[in-house]
């Protein structure tokens, strides 16, 4: 399910909770709703806000974790290829090829990290891979004749396999963090609190309006939550800007 739809499912849950508890607070008796009752229910309701607002913050934290990682990941990705076509460069001439194949490689992570006609993100593997082994083939081939040359040769292939390195904790990282448990029980605490507020509330459009805000707010941060437990997908996205900012000066 998506981000708008989890946090759509919740508005409405947690709005439909607080009507029934407004339908229900004029049909009980006076008793329920005297000065001692409505002391035990906020007390009740701050334990479950409490609850539930460190849980949410719990979820901010992990989620902005992951996408700061992820983000991290690619500006490494970005950096180490363009050193590579560096190194390649001051290799030599006859690195050319390799050069072209840098080039190519860069291209293909880029289209699988952010692909244009609505196929899956490609976190490892795919068409990259085949780039990259070609271009570790290519590398491997290269006969260096001059000690700065094959200081240049291992740096190559070092930096090769920090790439692959790189292109592995993008996969590892990309699985939703978020249980579904805690985002069931985040959902009920919710409903629970905002029901205890309509128990409590006079019942008039300005109340309703208010509490309509604030369960906007709560599925807005989940919903943001939710996004950046998917960095690549979604509308909060990490940018691809360090990529095509190597990618326009690769080859000179």
């Amino acid at each position: 399910m998506s981000s708008l739809a989890l946090a759509s499912a919740m508005f409405g849950s947690v709005l439909a909770g607080t009507l029934a508890a407004l339908w229900l607070a004029r049909r009980l008796p006076d008793h329920h709703l005297d000065s001692a009752s409505r002391d035990v229910i906020k007390l009740g309701l701050g334990v479950i806000g409490t609850l539930a607002a460190l849980v949410l913050g719990l979820l901010v934290s992990s989620t902005k974790g992951i996408y700061d990682a992820q983000s991290a990941t690619v500006k490494d990705l970005a950096a180490q290829l363009g050193l590579l076509d560096r190194v390649l460069g001051r290799y030599g001439p006859e690195t050319a090829p390799a050069r072209a194949q840098v080039r190519a490689l860069t291209q293909s992570i880029t289209d699988q990290l952010w692909p244009h006609d609505g196929a899956p993100v490609e976190y490892s593997g795919g068409a990259s891979r085949g780039i990259g082994e070609g271009l570790f083939d290519a590398i491997a081939a290269l006969e260096p004749r001059t000690d700065a040359q094959r200081m240049l040769k291992g740096r190559a292939q070092d930096i090769l396999v920090g790439l692959g390195h790189a292109r592995q904790r993008l996969a590892a990282d990309s699985d939703r963090s978020i249980p579904t448990l805690l985002l069931v029980m985040l959902g009920v605490w919710q409903g629970v609190l905002f029901a205890g507020f309509g128990l409590l509330a006079p019942r008039n459009a300005t109340t309703v309006g208010v509490l309509t805000v604030c369960m906007l707010s709560v599925s807005g941060a989940l919903y943001v939550v939710l996004e950046l437990d998917r960095p690549f997908e979604g509308v909060v996205r990490v940018s691809d800007a360090p990529l095509r900012a190597v990618l326009a000066h690769m080859g000179e």
